[in-house]
């Protein structure tokens, strides 16, 4: 092999493993020469050799037959003029007749035949497991959420494909996974036949560099295209792996022409994730792209009482004061899991006391959890975080200028700070030019009265809510 086509190679490698790889692990390598179907690379550590082989060596040995190299196996040299050649503990020889210095010999499986069924690669796949849990009927509905709900609830039903792909999108503990789940156990319970493969992203990547790996990439290909619907959890994970983000590109478009059901998650808009390619991308915006907004008050109180409602099979005897639940969802407000986590939590621990579920429990047992959720926004970051939104000065929201243009962020500003900080309507209204707490009471009702009235208020609310949440 030349050192021009080692260089193409290297390219190559770049878009795979992406910069900081490739600087650190794949640059400095040194092509030596192939003897006997063993491709020598010079390193300048036993340990860069060791790293590389157990990390590379497979998409390295895979580009090489790529290029036509008659390569089975790699081999990695520390260099002549290395340092480390002196100081590091010598190995043994290795099977091609290399120094005691030559490490990490990686060697090529032969290809394997393409497997002639579907089924029987699909078994061998190991999709991942579904929760029981999550279904339909446990999955609660509000009004962030309903959009997604009703999205999933259509492919569900197992009729024919309307969006595809379906893709939802939202923070942690907002119920993506739940919701990808009930849709698999609908489907399946509909039509038990029906070849339905969940997994996350992060599986895909595994399986796609098995497969490049074991020289079974016809199988691979052949797997994901005999699928009748693919779900696909939390893609923003192959965002910046170019050679599976291709892969998956390609499985997508095949897909589809079958007019078969893509469903996608991910924890944001696929416009808005980093290094993810714009052809993806592009894909992903097809169908119908859906939503899950934070909770809010009233869906998280839902989501507590029917909760309480299955932990009272498990403990049965087990009494909860009035006001706990509304405290637990005021406090915890961002993340249903931990919301879930918290009030599993409690009945454990009321059950091993023998005591009924007060506030002086909750707050006991649930110190570290509710110390966590705490709004550590400041009145501060409101005003600059509203100023720049609007596109106006933060001495106009502190100022004491009445024009509208002022006057409404102003507002808006107020009813946040009073949503997102413990600080009191006197303290806001100083942080504010001095106003009176007064001031601050009108403006927060009158912002709420706007939510229900002027979409474009409680869109403004909602966006500035999220991004300083975020």
């Amino acid at each position: 092999m030349t050192e021009e086509k080692w260089g193409q190679l290297r390219n190559r490698l770049l878009k795979t493993v992406g910069q900081n790889n490739f600087t650190t692990w794949i640059e400095p390598l040194e092509f030596d020469t192939v003897e006997g179907g063993v491709a020598v690379f010079k390193v300048p550590t036993n340990f860069m050799g060791n790293y590389v082989s157990q990390n590379f060596a497979d998409l390295i040995l895979h580009e090489l037959t790529m290029s036509g190299e008659p390569v089975q196996r790699l081999a990695f040299r520390v260099a002549a003029n290395s340092p480390a050649r002196s100081a590091e503990t010598a190995g043994t020889a290795d099977t091609y007749g290399g120094d005691r210095n030559d490490v990490a010999v990686m060697t090529a499986p032969a290809a394997a035949p393409v497997s002639a069924g579907g089924k029987d690669t699909l078994e061998a796949l190991q999709a991942a497991p579904l929760d029981p849990r999550f279904t339909f009927s446990s999955f609660v509905v509000g009004k962030p959420n309903e959009l997604a709900h009703a999205a999933a609830r259509r492919v569900g039903e197992g009729g024919p494909v309307t969006f595809n792909p379906l893709v939802l999108y939202g923070g942690v503990g907002l119920g993506k996974t739940h919701l990808m789940h009930a849709i698999a156990w609908e489907l399946k319970e509909k039509n038990p036949s029906l070849n339905v493969l969940y997994l996350s992203a992060e599986q895909f990547m595994y399986r796609f560099v098995q497969a490049l790996r074991e020289r079974k990439m016809m199988d691979f290909k052949h797997l994901f295209r005999s699928v009748d619907v693919l779900m696909v959890d939390d893609v923003q994970f192959i965002a910046g792996k170019d050679s599976t983000q291709e892969e998956f590109f390609h499985t997508f478009n095949a897909l589809v022409d079958q007019n078969k059901q893509i469903i996608i998650s991910a924890d944001r808009a696929p416009g808005e994730i980093k290094d993810l390619e714009d052809r993806v991308k592009s894909r992903l915006q097809c169908g119908l792209v859906v939503d899950l907004h934070p909770t809010d008050y009233e869906l998280r109180l839902g989501i507590l009482q029917t909760k309480v409602e299955l932990q009272r099979q498990t403990y049965p005897d087990l009494r909860i004061a009035d006001g706990v639940l509304e405290f637990l969802a005021h406090r915890i407000s961002t993340n249903v899991r931990v919301l879930e986590g918290a009030l599993t939590r409690l009945f454990a621990f009321a059950s091993l006391v023998g005591r009924e579920i007060d506030m002086d429990l909750t707050q006991d047992c649930l110190a570290d959890v509710l110390r966590a959720s705490e709004r550590k926004i400041t009145v501060e970051e409101i005003q600059r975080k509203v100023s720049e939104y609007y596109n106006i000065r933060m001495s106009d929201i502190i100022g004491p200028k009445r024009l509208r243009s002022y006057a409404r962020p102003r507002q808006v500003a107020m009813y946040l700070c009073k949503q997102l900080t413990s600080r009191s309507l006197p303290e806001i209204g100083r942080r504010f030019g001095g106003r009176d707490h007064t001031t601050v009471m009108h403006g927060v009702k009158r912002i709420e009265e706007l939510k229900t009235t002027d979409g474009q208020i409680a869109e403004d609310v909602e966006m500035l809510r999220r991004s300083l949440e975020a």
